[in-house]
């Protein structure tokens, strides 16, 4: 329990020293934002900071703290680490930035963002990449909670009919205002989200006796490597299991459906910064409460080794935890939360593909019939997708997802490096931004949905492991050449050019 604890603090106060430094380096001006400057009623609408938080919490969250929190606790304890550094050192810094640059460039979504800083090839690349990606996880989101729904409704209301019901409903989500359901339920499932947590972590220690909170180490003890059957390295598994709980490039594509509504740039830390502290405190919660609750005492396993993220499995779990946890209140509980959560990110995926997309092609998004023309084409191509096994489906935006956050990591140091006269502002993201390289590249090479290094044992780690290494000092190489050499040279011209509306 003390290891929860003192990681707990980490947090909360990483928040207030960090996160002020972060702040500091990023210098918030009193410059109107794009929701003042310029409101159109659709997407840039002023939201109050409070209820801006709410919204960004449920749209980076969704059942990502609590689902990857519970995946990353088969390996045991050593997932606290990564969740508290990866949350203060790179995925509150990577939501810092990325919505304090869309704010900067009228509220331009992170496709745009990206290719201002890393050059047109990128510009392209990204605009494609995100908007699958974001598709994909729309459809991750809509099958998970319309298979938990068959199971608690009558036989006629199966998988596809909640399918469909589903995206109805994200289709009003992704076509009207902002402010029209958006900002009235989501401060209100984010207060869900929050009281789950406090609930879990209240029973858990609760029911320490015969549960007990286990204390750090760095043994791995991910079931398979325990009992002898199989190896699951930490690095790089566990860094790409655990996102939304650490870092998630998921979350850049949603900063800037918020940075169109914030009031003020000084609001940035508390929203971007806070809202991503807020999803560790939950996912650290969600893992201590998960080694607690299936690891077996006689050291055979934890008990979690059938479970794959965003599975039946892990809704299993979270029902289980809960019911045993908090008694008969909790189930109705952990079945709300397990439904609406997952929803919450899936509606928002497809806006954010909608806005990306007009942003593309400098879109009209006041005009109703444009908005139908991108939002039908996208919902009908992710209820295609749905019909594709769901394991595959999230087996690559998992990489995918950890690509992207790589990416935009690397345009805010460019910024950083860029934009101030002290360049070595640019730390802040460029370490990260290595780390992330790393962990993908590697992670590319090993897993089986990739190049399948893996398949070769300990000599294709080895491999997977040099060449992650290596591509990241290269990454590194680069930026280092590009912008120190001539920082100013690539955005002295673009001063004053607004990359969001006409």
């Amino acid at each position: 329990m003390l290891t929860f604890f003192v990681a707990l603090a980490i947090l909360i106060g990483g928040y207030f020293v960090y996160g002020s430094l972060v702040e500091r380096i990023f210098k918030p001006t009193d410059n109107p934002t794009p929701a003042i400057s310029n409101p159109d009623g659709v997407d840039y609408v002023p939201i109050p900071a409070a209820k801006a938080f709410l919204i960004q919490l449920l749209n980076i969250a969704g059942l990502g703290p609590i689902f990857g929190a519970i995946s990353g606790a088969m390996w045991g304890p050593s997932v606290y680490i990564w969740i508290v550094l990866g949350t203060l050192l790179a995925g509150a810094v990577h939501d810092f930035t990325a919505g304090m640059l869309s704010e900067r460039n009228d509220g331009a979504s992170i496709s745009e963002v990206t290719g201002k800083y890393l050059g047109p090839i990128m510009h392209n690349v990204m605009r494609v990449f995100s908007v699958i990606l974001l598709v994909l996880v729309g459809v991750v989101f809509m099958v998970g909670p319309a298979g938990l729904l068959a199971k608690l409704t009558p036989a006629w209301l199966n998988v596809r009919v909640w399918t469909v019901i589903i995206l109805c409903y994200y289709f009003l989500a992704t076509l009207l205002p902002i402010d029209k359901i958006i900002g009235k339920v989501y401060p209100l499932f984010g207060i869900l989200l929050i009281l789950m947590a406090f609930g879990i972590i209240i029973g858990t220690m609760i029911h320490s006796g015969e549960r007990p909170m286990m204390e750090f180490t760095f043994k791995n003890l991910y079931p398979g490597n325990v009992d002898g059957t199989g190896v699951k390295p930490i690095w790089p598994l566990m860094f790409i299991t655990v996102a939304c709980g650490a870092i998630s490039g998921f979350h850049a594509t949603q900063s800037p459906i918020v940075s169109r509504c914030i009031k003020s740039e000084k609001e940035g830390r508390r929203i971007f910064y806070g809202a991503m502290v807020a999803e560790g405190i939950i996912a650290l919660i969600w893992a201590s409460a998960a080694i607690a609750f299936f690891w077996n005492k006689d050291g055979s396993g934890t008990g979690l080794a059938a479970l794959k993220a965003i599975s039946g499995g892990n809704s299993n779990s979270v029902y289980e935890m809960c019911v045993a946890l908090l008694g008969k209140v909790g189930g109705p509980i952990a079945l709300l939360g397990v439904i609406v959560c997952p929803i919450t990110s899936g509606d928002t995926a497809f806006r954010s593909a909608r806005m990306t997309i007009f942003d593309w092609f400098k879109l009209d998004e006041k005009n109703v019939k444009v908005r139908l023309s991108a939002a039908v084409p996208l919902l009908l191509i992710g209820y295609g997708i749905s019909f594709i096994n769901y394991n595959v489906v999230w087996r690559y935006f998992s990489w995918s997802n950890q690509t992207l956050a790589m990416i935009v990591l690397w345009a805010g140091a460019v910024y950083l490096a860029t934009n101030y006269e002290n360049k070595n502002r640019c730390w802040i993201a460029a370490v990260p931004a290595t780390f992330m390289s790393a962990v993908s590249i590697t992670y590319l090479m090993y897993a089986p949905e990739c190049f399948n290094l893996g398949a070769k044992g300990a000599t294709g780690l080895s491999i997977s492991y040099t060449i992650g290494v290596i591509a990241a000092v290269v990454f590194l190489g680069i930026f280092l050449v590009t912008t120190y050499r001539n920082p100013q040279a690539s955005l002295e011209k673009q001063k004053g050019i607004v990359i969001g509306r006409k």
